[in-house]
């Protein structure tokens, strides 16, 4: 039987276009004759020093480095087609770099990250040519504060898996993760890495109220955006109804819940549905989940990140389903 509880999960524990007219309130000035061919200022007048300075500033562009890797030169914050994006840190860009299923425009590694970067073998070597740049230059190529490591790849994004698709490829003792609004992309990432540990089917999200793919969250993922399923849906009630209707067991985590999460899993398919960082579960949210459940923990603190709470929850029901799997015969 489905167990609905109405306690929400508390967290774990420009203006428009110019005038033709001219400025408001200020007349235009009419055509005169005599104002036609005007006396050139003294050369140590006020107007001279901007008239000097336009020369550099129309020429500054061709003299500025292009963003083109063919030319050696520095690159731009943001080349290549739109809609791609840039993935830095060492196992997220060679993670990204190792998978076909990644269209690949430009990589750009230091000397330092070069001389580490493992040799391409197979068609790898035959996917993209390192380019050597310096490390300003990549910081230039990244937003401020971006920790690359000296390596960064732009990339298109992964194609979005579809959940009904994985519903229909998950086996007897499926495991699936279930975001409710976490919108911090560090989280999401740490997330991906416990999924990916615990070999989690796909880590379902909603569309609003979650960070898109970025580098942030591919370093902080240190890989496991290319191995786990980042399921996006509009509507994370139905979503939830669907993993229901494909027999799986969705179970809440909520700090006041008085059943432990060990007694919450269940033999078969199973959900855990995590909230968000500040508010934890929505209401209607915990409604929808077959059962709420707390973490074991027993110190004086019983609150823990979303991402800390994900990887302890992930082992308690890999441990515990592996204890009340029905055995199969040899």
């Amino acid at each position: 039987m489905r167990r609905r509880n109405n306690r929400s999960h508390r967290g774990f524990s420009g203006g428009g276009p110019a005038d033709p007219r001219g400025p408001v309130g200020r007349p235009r000035k009419r055509h005169h004759p005599a104002a036609a061919h005007p006396p050139a200022p003294p050369a140590t007048g006020p107007r001279q020093a901007p008239r000097s300075a336009e020369a550099p500033r129309a020429a500054r562009p061709e003299t500025r480095p292009a963003a083109d890797p063919a030319t050696g030169s520095a690159p731009k914050p943001a080349p290549g087609p739109a809609g791609a994006i840039w993935l830095y840190g060492t196992h997220a860009v060679r993670a990204a770099f190792a998978n076909p299923e990644r269209r690949l425009h430009h990589l750009l590694l230091t000397r330092e990250a070069a001389r580490q970067w493992p040799a391409a073998t197979g068609s790898e070597a035959a996917r993209l040519t390192p380019r050597i740049v310096e490390r300003a230059e990549l910081d230039r190529a990244l937003p401020a504060g971006a920790v690359h490591q000296g390596a960064a790849l732009q990339t298109e994004p992964l194609p979005e898996p579809v959940l009904e698709d994985c519903l229909a490829d998950a086996g007897p003792r499926a495991l699936f993760v279930v975001l409710d609004q976490v919108t911090d992309p560090h989280n999401v990432g740490a997330i991906l890495r416990s999924a990916a540990a615990f070999a989690v089917d796909a880590v379902i999200v909603p569309d609003r109220h979650t960070p898109p793919v970025s580098g942030a969250l591919a370093k902080a993922a240190s890989g496991a955006l290319e191995l786990v399923k980042l399921v996006r849906v509009v509507n994370l009630a139905r979503a939830l109804d669907q993993l229901q209707a494909a027999d799986v067991w969705c179970v809440g985590l909520d700090g006041d819940a008085p059943m432990a999460l060990e007694a919450a899993v269940q033999p078969g398919r199973l959900a855990l549905v995590l909230g968000s960082e500040g508010e934890g579960l929505r209401r209607l949210t915990g409604e929808r989940c077959d059962a709420l459940a707390r973490l074991p923990t027993v110190g004086p603190l019983h609150s823990l990140n979303v991402s800390s709470a994900a990887a302890v929850a992930l082992a308690i029901a890999r441990h515990v389903s592996a204890i009340t799997a029905p055995q199969t015969s040899p």
